[in-house]
């Protein structure tokens, strides 16, 4: 069994994703962990594939599976099924950049008194709905599941496999935010978690894949597929 896998969902991320994978494989073997990268290609239509094969030929930690666009809960959902059996622990990022290496260090160094450790995210400069959506998440998930982790539904999170693989097991394969379950799953069984401040970048590439009125209908997909789950699971 292998001590970490990084799950990272990408779509359309040609021009950051080559200096992504690189800076998450130097932070982890400058840690002498056991790792594996396990970028999703969400069916990216830009040379986001192509760039993932190049890289693999040349960096054996990063394994990379191709699959039709399902969107990012659906994506990392089916990687942390895939890693529920060999790894010890499992981290969560997205492949945009937005969250950096620079909180990672502090997750692992404690990660031996906890099950689960998260970032806060922090803003310089924060767009309004997004902010909404992220409170309105923290209070629904409290509303079910009792107080604890603050920011429900941030891409940056350390878990221990074998507390939470039953859980990637019960969610339907099209969840739309499995992340705001399992920090609800946290706060409702009293899960030992840690919550360390990382900041929050706008993206320099890309383009965000949710904008607009589409964000609010998918955040209201996502609360009501949380708030189903946690009434069937009482």
């Amino acid at each position: 069994m292998k001590e970490l896998a990084l799950i990272m969902p990408v779509y359309n991320e040609e021009e950051i994703l080559e200096n992504v994978i690189n800076d998450w494989t130097n932070v982890f073997e400058g840690l002498d962990i056991d790792f594996e990268i396990l970028a999703y290609n969400d069916g990216s239509k830009d040379k986001s594939l192509e760039i993932l094969r190049k890289n693999a030929e040349n960096n054996s930690r990063l394994i990379v599976r191709d699959k039709k666009n399902s969107g990012h809960g659906p994506t990392i959902l089916q990687g942390y099924r895939d890693c529920a059996e060999n790894y010890e622990w499992i981290f969560q990022t997205d492949s945009d950049n937005e969250l950096g290496t620079e909180g990672f260090v502090e997750l692992w160094k404690n990660r031996c008194d906890y099950d689960f450790l998260i970032g806060k995210r922090f803003y310089k400069n924060r767009d309004a709905s997004r902010k909404i959506i992220s409170n309105v998440a923290k209070i629904i998930t409290q509303i079910l599941c009792g107080k604890g982790v603050s920011d429900v539904n941030c891409p940056y999170r350390l878990m221990k496999t074998s507390v939470f693989k039953d859980l990637f097991l019960k969610n339907e394969s099209d969840t739309f935010s499995p992340n705001i379950i399992v920090s609800g799953f946290v706060n409702r069984n009293n899960i030992k978690f840690s919550e360390i401040p990382v900041e929050w970048k706008n993206r320099s590439t890309g383009t965000v894949s949710i904008q607009k009125m589409k964000l609010f209908k998918s955040a209201a997909k996502a609360f009501f597929q949380t708030i189903k789950f946690f009434i069937k699971m009482k």
